[in-house]
């Protein structure tokens, strides 16, 4: 068997009861965060981009845009739906490599249920497995695709190719197909990510492409099917490695549940733990902001991300450690308002970001994994006291457990900006909590429209 076979007979004979309620309680908190999520991107400059060209694009009326109302194909639909949750970076992450799975399952699974009729259950499954082989993907990929220059994209195409073709109710060969059609369908430079709004722009691609995999190959339409593992291939383009893990022990656990992370916090996911021992370090020793004399971040994989100082936008924001750090001190927290341009112009973490350096020598990391891994915080003060706190892994990490009270935040904070009514988003979140029960995803979507 080729390696798109294996995989695909996998996930065609996974049925919904193989698969641990656990799994199905990730997969709708990701659900949950990926709607608040569009609903803070969805008036962000880029998504209106997207959006205006997709309705001058539209043709069949087939799945809603959340929050707009209008219906679309289901490949533009879930495309405009990624892209307003991704552009806002509020979504969720998987810690292995911060490639944004969930985003892209929840999404396109909306999506093509939507237009094909499918129950809350079914979708449920078919975002599991989605992620499942998006992750075990991106772990053999991790951190060789980076290296090589390629944005997290490549391996989440993927989710969506698995979990619309779940829908579709693909059989083994053509599940296979979707799969390595996916794969060469998509690029995704890292550079343009980390820097633009392109970031928002792959994940749009990502949610198009994969549900446009899954729909030729349902309608026949076959590619290499050796094409992920030969030589000049997928995985050894993108620096693939420990490639026989990618098909390994299927079913002993669900990467929805052991690596995915739901931004409790906006911007980048690598460095909301050490946020998060920044805050708890002023909190212990009740610091003054005032009089600190320097911040310093201990961490391995925190020294290429030095000199993003002083940012001025989302984008600028979402990839500056030394921002995330110096608001922590200043606020004692960092939450979805350090996101505006009052935060970022405030004097006090202005200041303050002036005074972080980087450890020289922090310990080692003991994986490939960088993103895992959190670090520590040590606030100098000016009388000489230090105040230090280590965080490895941020709340909502399934390291640390995902609890549903700061799901409820979350929707509660960032449900409003997409100008629903407080009774539409109650009932939205309480349909997410049972979404195993409904019927059809209209059911929900009819609830996203303003």
């Amino acid at each position: 068997m080729t390696l798109a076979s294996q995989l695909a007979h996998w996930v065609t004979s996974t049925r919904v009861g193989d698969l641990p309620p656990l799994a199905f309680e990730r997969a709708k908190m990701s659900l949950a965060s990926t709607v608040a999520s569009s609903a803070m991107g969805f008036d962000i400059a880029s998504t209106q981009v997207i959006r205006a060209i997709e309705k001058e694009n539209a043709g069949a009326l087939q799945s809603t845009v959340w929050f707009d109302g209008i219906k679309l194909p289901v490949a533009s639909a879930a495309r405009l739906n990624a892209v307003s949750s991704d552009a806002a970076a509020s979504d969720d992450s998987d810690m292995r490599s911060i490639a944004h799975i969930g985003t892209i399952v929840s999404s396109t699974s909306i999506a093509m249920a939507e237009k094909l009729g499918r129950s809350g259950e079914q979708i449920l499954h078919a975002m599991v497995l989605g992620y499942e082989i998006a992750g075990r993907i991106d772990e053999a990929l991790t951190p060789g695709r980076m290296q090589k220059g390629f944005h997290g994209s490549v391996s989440t195409v993927f989710g969506a190719a698995v979990a619309t073709g779940c829908l579709l109710q693909l059989n083994t060969e053509q599940m296979a197909h979707a799969m390595v059609i996916a794969a060469t369908s998509i690029g995704g430079l890292a550079i343009a990510a980390d820097t633009s709004c392109a970031r928002e722009y792959h994940a749009s691609l990502s949610a198009m492409l994969g549900t446009q995999a899954a729909m030729a190959a349902h309608r026949g339409f076959q590619s290499e099917i050796n094409s992920l593992e030969a030589p000049r291939g997928f995985l050894q383009a993108m620096g693939g490695q420990a490639i026989e893990d990618i098909s390994k022990d299927w079913g002993q656990s669900w990467d929805i549940v052991t690596d995915m992370a739901i931004k409790l916090m906006p911007g980048g996911h690598p460095f909301h733990a050490i946020a998060e021992a920044a805050a708890t370090a002023a909190i212990e020793g009740n610091v003054d902001p005032k009089e600190v004399q320097s911040i310093t971040i201990s961490a391995a994989q925190m020294r290429d991300w030095g000199s993003k100082t002083h940012p001025r936008d989302l984008i600028g924001a979402a990839h500056s450690v030394v921002y995330f750090v110096a608001a922590s001190v200043a606020d004692r927290r960092f939450d979805w308002e350090h996101m505006t341009v009052d935060k970022m112009t405030d004097p006090l973490i202005t200041q303050l970001q002036d005074k972080v350096v980087f450890d020289p020598n922090p310990t080692p990391l003991p994986d490939r994994f960088t993103h895992r891994h959190g670090g520590t915080v040590i606030i100098q003060m000016k009388s000489g006291a230090i105040h230090k706190n280590t965080c490895k892994a941020a709340r909502g990490s399934g390291t640390r457990r995902i609890d549903w009270i700061d799901i409820d935040r979350k929707y509660q904070k960032l449900m409003p900006l997409s100008r629903l009514s407080d009774q539409k988003i109650k009932d939205s979140l309480s349909m997410i909590y049972e979404f195993e029960k409904i019927k059809t995803a209209d059911q929900l979507t009819s609830l996203l429209k303003i």
